[in-house]
């Protein structure tokens, strides 16, 4: 095993920890820890919102869930010897859940949990039609996943980083504040929020103190988009024998991740919609000295993904186009194209017992694939689901006969709104 370079305490919350992270990000914010060019390391992560979603029947955690506190990364960890214009190699060797024995009842110890976020508190992909908090309980077997709130599947989840990422420079993250400040001034008042401008309410940030701790915690960046420096990215196939190559912005490039997630489908489309949990990552880290400019990755990271995914082979699909749900033609909107998809695959999903919401929660918690498979042809975008047949215990292909019709069990909690 690979030296443990950042531990975390299950039974600590994460600003009290021996070596505390970060939930912004800033340049200003100083490495917790330091390793070499070459070296390779294990690192503890907590789950996204530091324990605060419980192992229960209830989604009013999800609901009242602390948007300020999001997410809880670990770092920045510093590479010696990088340089703003390098490229910083991250090999992914492992990454999964903490074992039970170790870690106590937190999230990520034998099991995790997808959330469709109420339209109060940031919404989902499908807010429209899911405007209310529900919550989907995932215990863990090995690398499978099965749950008590969306009965008859089980699946093999692709183990990921949704969040790993490099510092910006002060002059990008100048940037970003300054164009999501601009998209938020376009509907001030909209809900959810175009964009989570910078709060210090709950701000994480290493051992920044007094007026430091301040001037930061008003200028750093919250941590829920991607952006150029990768961060949220929520790439499903960022597993096991990954190599990913980042810009780097500031010297040391401060590497930071967490956002574990057991699974996810493609879009994490219920916000909350990979299985969230706390857990552990192997990582291997290099520079590629002036790597920024010999190959022209000036922004955003490349990578070659793992070959350790499920090997799933037969797919029900599911298609939509750019239509809205009352007719309105939009002009190649691959956006709604996929919502379309996606609300195919959960009105089909019915057909066997479930609740339109417990087929929501499965879309975003197992290894579906999303595709834009088609995105020129006049005026209609078309987007794909695919969903893995195998997943089921029973079948869900159309055939001469009637569904099967399953007990869908206790069924997904909903939280009062």
């Amino acid at each position: 095993m690979p030296e443990l370079i950042f531990p975390l305490d299950s039974s600590k919350k994460f600003p009290d920890q021996q070596i505390v992270g970060h939930n912004r990000w800033h340049p200003d914010i100083p490495a917790a820890v330091s390793v070499k060019q070459g070296d390779s390391f294990r690192v503890h992560c907590r789950e996204w919102f530091d324990g605060d979603i419980h192992n229960d029947d209830s989604a009013e955690d999800i609901r009242d869930a602390p948007m300020s506190k999001v997410h809880a990364l670990s770092g920045p960890i510093a590479v010696e010897g990088a340089r703003p214009g390098d490229l910083l190699i991250v090999d992914i060797l492992d990454v999964g859940p903490l074992p039970q024995e170790d870690s106590g009842p937190l999230a990520g110890q034998g099991w995790g949990y997808t959330g469709i976020f109420a339209k109060s508190n940031g919404g989902s992909f499908l807010v429209d039609q899911f405007p209310d908090a529900y919550k989907a309980v995932w215990d863990f077997s090995g690398e499978k996943a099965t749950s008590r709130h969306v009965p008859g599947v089980e699946f093999t989840g692709i183990t990921h980083p949704g969040l790993m990422g490099t510092a910006p420079s002060a002059e990008l993250l100048g940037n970003w504040n300054s164009r999501e400040a601009a998209l938020i001034a376009t509907d001030p008042d909209r809900e959810p929020p175009l964009a989570l401008p910078p709060e210090p309410t709950d701000a994480v940030l290493g051992t920044l103190t007094g007026d430091a701790f301040d001037k930061v915690a008003a200028e750093g960046a919250r941590t829920a988009p991607p952006r150029e420096n990768g961060g949220n990215m929520d790439i499903k196939n960022l597993t096991r024998g990954t190599r990913v190559f980042y810009p780097v912005f500031v010297d040391g490039a401060k590497l930071s991740v967490g956002d574990l997630h057991f699974s996810q489908g493609d879009g994490e489309i219920t916000f909350c919609g990979g299985i969230e949990m706390g857990g552990f990552i192997d990582l291997r880290v290099d520079v590629i000295s002036g790597g920024m400019e010999t190959y022209g990755i000036r922004e955003h990271p490349v990578f070659l993904p793992g070959n350790t995914q499920p090997q799933y082979s037969e797919w029900l699909t599911f298609s939509g186009t750019s239509v809205t749900l009352d007719g309105e033609q939009r002009y190649l909107d691959s956006q709604l194209a996929y919502q379309r998809a996606c609300l195919h695959a959960i009105d089909y999903l019915t057909n066997f017992g479930y609740s339109p919401e417990q087929a929501y929660l499965l879309l975003g918690a197992a290894p579906i694939e999303g595709r834009f498979s088609g995105v020129v042809d006049i005026p209609n975008s078309c987007a794909t689901v695919y969903l893995p047949t195998a997943i089921f215990d029973f079948p869900i292909a159309p055939t001469a006969g009637k569904p099967v019709k399953i007990d869908p069990g206790i069924g997904a909690p909903r939280a009062a709104s």
